[in-house]
């Protein structure tokens, strides 16, 4: 009996101290490892910081070669738009220059179909040629030609082109000014024409159009404002008020660009805030 009751108390004590063991341990068995332990400059152990690799995302290269202003830069408010505007305001002047010269060509040769006077050959290479650039229908008549012509031949106020750059670019900062020259925020569809939004929906196949200078983005801006579709009432504002003898004026005029963004009258309102807060830069 005492060698059993003795078997049987070592049993129970070795049970016991196994399960003071594992209630000693069982607190540190869930913790995580701490890998790569190392010692510091005081011999203490700590664990070494793992380096995260980090991909670096490719700067995204200039699709031209002209060296833009660095917009971004420049923290003062009205600096930035001082520059902004001297900076972009010449191409604008050229391209109005131009037009007030075509439309004083047109007005002579009005005077003169007015009067029944004949067109030479030159001249009537020079309408057709004219008429076919914007848009004109070539199965209309001479004075037909010349009418339209004259409401789609002329200027856009300098101060409206400079604040729908401003708006459209962001003062500049924009990727589309900056890579492509588009202060304008003008598509193109065909593939590799310019940049592809980022944020363009599944299945639209439209590319930010992409410039090799400000002078083509201007030019094109202005042809698209003078043969589009999409503006028809604006140019039809425009020829209401030269009929008047009325300025240009931009806040009139920019009532006729409800689609030049899908924003719609939105855009208006931002534009025509635009132009009222800005005044001391137009002159």
């Amino acid at each position: 009996m005492n060698g059993s009751f003795s078997t049987k108390k070592v049993i129970i004590i070795s049970f016991l101290l196994l399960s003071f063991f594992v209630c000693l341990v069982a607190p540190f068995t869930f913790l995580k490892p701490i890998q790569n332990i190392t010692l510091n400059d005081k011999n203490k152990l700590v664990p070494s910081i793992t380096k995260v690799k980090v991909i670096k995302k490719a700067i995204e290269k200039p699709l031209h070669d002209v060296i833009l202003p660095n917009f971004s830069a420049i923290i003062d408010v009205k600096e930035k738009k001082k520059q902004f505007f001297e900076f972009i305001r010449p191409a604008i002047a050229s391209q109005n220059a131009q037009l007030l010269n075509l439309r004083g060509q047109l007005e002579q040769l009005l005077s003169r179909v007015s009067l029944e006077e004949p067109l030479s050959d030159e001249e009537l290479n020079f309408l057709n040629d004219l008429s076919k650039q914007y848009r004109v229908s070539k199965n209309y008549s001479v004075l037909q030609k010349l009418d339209e012509l004259l409401i789609r031949v002329d200027i856009v106020p300098e101060s409206l082109v400079l604040v729908q750059a401003a708006n459209e670019s962001a003062w500049g900062t924009s990727r589309f000014s900056r890579i492509g020259l588009n202060f304008f925020g003008i598509w193109c569809y065909k593939k590799g024409c310019g940049m592809v939004p980022s944020g363009r929906n599944d299945g639209a196949k439209h590319e930010v159009a992409a410039f090799k200078s400000v002078v083509a983005n201007v030019t094109h801006y202005f042809k698209n404002i003078n043969t589009n579709n999409a503006y028809r009432v604006f140019r039809v504002i425009r020829s209401d008020l030269r009929e008047q003898n009325q300025p240009l004026n931009s806040e009139i005029l920019a009532t006729g660009l409800l689609h030049y963004s899908e924003r719609g009258a939105a855009y208006v309102m931002d534009i025509t805030d635009m132009l009222r807060h800005n005044q001391r830069y137009f002159n």
